[in-house]
């Protein structure tokens, strides 16, 4: 089992329910840690709350796969996304390999940046189209 989950914006105490419980009951737990940042929380107070430790994905070990590797071995593995899940392509193109490679997949969506436009006062209809800045 593959299972993205999302941290949302920026406390610890962001992550869903049901995120949380996949966190406890995975095998292995990865941070991915090059399409956002983590800000207002650090990786070893992640690791306090949630009671697990957690590996540091960086683009290689995401875009190489290495993050399937025991979910392909038939355990179960949880990506820790900043904000949602689906915020990058690299984590739709994970999904597509887990179909192509019949992994079974869960996902746990979040707040993003994008949920966060209001804040600034704008109307996320009327804010424009959406893109990605490499």
């Amino acid at each position: 089992m593959f299972t993205l989950v999302g941290l949302g914006l920026g406390d610890v105490k962001d992550i869903t329910v049901r995120g949380l419980e996949a966190v406890r009951a995975a095998d292995k737990v990865y941070l991915e840690a090059y399409t956002s940042f983590l800000i207002g929380c650090s990786v070893p107070a992640l690791e306090e709350f949630y009671g697990r430790p957690i590996v540091v994905a960086d683009r290689d070990m995401v875009e190489s796969g290495v993050v399937l590797d025991e979910a392909r071995a038939g355990q179960k593995a949880v990506l820790l996304v900043v904000g949602d899940v689906f915020g990058a392509t690299t984590h739709s193109d994970l999904m597509v390999r887990c179909s192509e490679e019949n992994i079974p997949t869960q996902v746990f969506h979040n707040a993003s940046i994008i949920n966060a436009v209001g804040c600034c006062g704008l109307q996320l209809y009327r804010f424009g189209q959406v893109l990605s800045l490499c």
